[in-house]
């Protein structure tokens, strides 16, 4: 039987053995979702490389719609960003000087926005005032936080955003005076009041 003949029939068990291992790691896939150790639990270690797949999508999204800022913080930006914060943020994000116990045990763990991470930034300080606000607005899918566009006016949205921009600065007293004067853990997560149904 000559090469020529050959051909055909070698083809056609180079392509059966790619479907066959195909169909072998799909369900290889498939038994370890269903009866392996995946890490669903908070406490679980994340998966090789979680960070860079779930951040390289969320920052390429951010930087396609991030918005300028549409008017300059103020005392009474502050002031009215410092009452949202309370109203809605502080059970899980802390004031300053008061964080929140439940956070470390997130998964991704809540950034405390008051407090100094390792670099010596104060909590979202560092970032730009159109990326906190799209995080606000649109919130981040499986980490806890909510989209606030039907909670808050994009008004709203701003004064909290410029207010954490600037938590690495002086603020007015009247300021952090809202955002310590009550610690007490509000009775249930505010971020769901308000919400619109269907």
């Amino acid at each position: 039987m000559s090469s020529a003949d050959n051909q055909p029939r070698r083809l056609a068990s180079f392509l059966l053995g790619v479907v066959v291992t195909i169909v072998v790691l799909v369900l290889g896939f498939f038994a370890y979702i269903r009866f392996g150790r995946l890490p669903v639990a908070t406490a679980d270690p994340s998966f090789p490389m979680e960070a860079q797949i779930v951040h390289v999508p969320l920052e390429a999204r951010i930087a396609r719609e991030m918005q300028s800022v549409p008017f300059q913080a103020d005392a009474q930006t502050y002031q009215a960003g410092a009452q949202i914060y309370v109203q809605q943020c502080a059970s899980c994000h802390g004031t300053p000087g008061h964080d929140v116990a439940f956070a470390s045990g997130m998964f991704p763990r809540t950034p405390q926005l008051w407090k100094k991470h390792a670099n010596g930034v104060v909590g979202v300080s560092d970032d730009e005032p159109g990326e906190t606000f799209w995080k606000v607005k649109n919130g981040i899918r499986l980490s806890g936080m909510p989209s606030y566009q039907n909670v808050l006016s994009p008004t709203q949205m701003w004064q909290v955003t410029l207010l954490l921009k600037d938590a690495d600065k002086p603020l007015p007293a009247t300021v952090q005076e809202t955002l310590t004067k009550d610690q007490s853990p509000a009775a249930a997560p505010p971020a769901t009041q308000g919400l619109k149904h269907d």
